[in-house]
């Protein structure tokens, strides 16, 4: 469990039967609840590409290769569920940077970014969730780094519809699709995506966007939600 102050004015995770959480109002504490594991298609196919890119930075990756991802590290603190900056590993930098990347159906990338930072990325706004034709359409920007390289790409998470009174939903999210840049024609706005899960009118949607830059940098989550219309 992670706290701040004599008084714990801030805390996340679990100690023994309780656990430490946040949302809208505030922080609060509830009874700690173990998950159901149903070892769904999705959730396995994550833990596999975990594994491999375990294996991978242990395995394929050269010694300079390695250290190249510790610099990168140390130079780019992260966040933490706390808003506290952290410095993580190289390890970790090179997980967080490739697992999505994988999701998605990219190669991984074994060569650490020279830019010491995340990439940037003008949060995408859902303007509408169709229940005729299942999609979401949502703007971007077009000048965005992520929008502007071939190779380039922006992720699409989509939740599990709820109910019109959730406005604040931290997830789980499942990767929907990915949206590549060009750097040829500008990109237009808005996009659209599939839905992953049905959903109907009057029901409050909610949708995770990140940004992979074309070296492997990934921007923080963006998040952005709507009412279904029919």
């Amino acid at each position: 469990m992670k706290f701040i102050s004599q008084l714990v004015t801030a805390a996340s995770g679990s100690i023994r039967g309780c656990t430490a959480s946040r949302n809208r109002y505030g922080a609060y504490m509830r009874g700690r609840v173990i998950p159901v594991n149903p070892g769904s298609a999705e959730q396995n196919a994550v833990r596999g590409i975990l594994a491999n890119l375990v294996a991978r930075w242990s395995g394929t990756l050269t010694p300079a290769e390695r250290a190249a991802f510790e610099t990168w590290a140390a130079n780019t603190p992260q966040t933490d569920s706390l808003g506290q900056s952290i410095t993580i590993t190289g390890q970790n930098a090179y997980i967080k940077m490739n697992a999505p990347r994988l999701q998605a159906g990219l190669a991984a990338l074994d060569t650490a970014p020279t830019i010491f930072s995340g990439s940037a990325l003008t949060p995408p706004v859902l303007t509408i969730a169709d229940q005729s034709d299942q999609l979401y359409t949502f703007t971007i920007n077009v000048a965005d780094e992520w929008a502007t390289d071939d190779d380039a790409q922006l992720l699409v998470y989509v939740g599990r519809p709820q109910n019109p009174s959730v406005n604040f939903f931290k997830g789980p999210y499942q990767f929907a699709e990915a949206l590549s840049g060009s750097s040829g024609a500008p990109l237009t706005s808005p996009k659209t995506a599939a839905a992953v899960f049905p959903f109907v009118a009057g029901q409050m949607m909610h949708v995770q966007f990140r940004a992979l830059a074309v070296d492997g940098r990934i921007s923080s989550a963006v998040r952005s939600s709507i009412i279904a219309v029919a």
